[in-house]
């Protein structure tokens, strides 16, 4: 499994962006896809955004789409997550994690190691 640390939250305005960074440890970041979740306070988990372990296929969710993009340097064992236009409802801690395969997936059962989450807030 992978040492995930994520970086880059904030106290935001709406329409501001900001940019989360994931680091993961080990020579194998490149093999894992990888994906973003958020959960907001008192609410469930859930899914943001995904990239295959190549960076060539995506997947967003529709609350994020157009706003969000997931990009990855696999050279630097790093993930991002650029958020642009934030909306009071983006508000949450995020997650990065990693799956054991290369292929994308919006199911965080299927992740296998998660980072320990940073806080974006975006206020009205």
């Amino acid at each position: 499994q992978v040492h995930l640390v994520e970086s880059g939250g904030g106290l935001v305005q709406a329409g501001a962006s900001l940019r989360l960074s994931c680091v993961g440890s080990g020579r194998t970041f490149g093999l894992y896809a990888m994906g973003w979740f958020r959960q907001a306070s008192g609410k469930e988990r859930e899914f943001a955004a995904t990239i295959s372990a190549s960076g060539l296929s995506t997947v967003y969710a529709d609350s994020v789409k157009g706003r969000f993009t997931i990009s990855r340097d696999n050279a630097r064992n790093t993930v991002y997550l650029q958020m642009n236009n934030l909306k009071p409802e983006d508000t949450a801690v995020y997650f990065c994690a990693a799956r054991s395969k290369t292929y994308t997936s919006r199911y965080e059962n299927e992740y296998v190691s998660w980072g320990q989450g940073t806080q974006v807030t975006v206020s009205s």
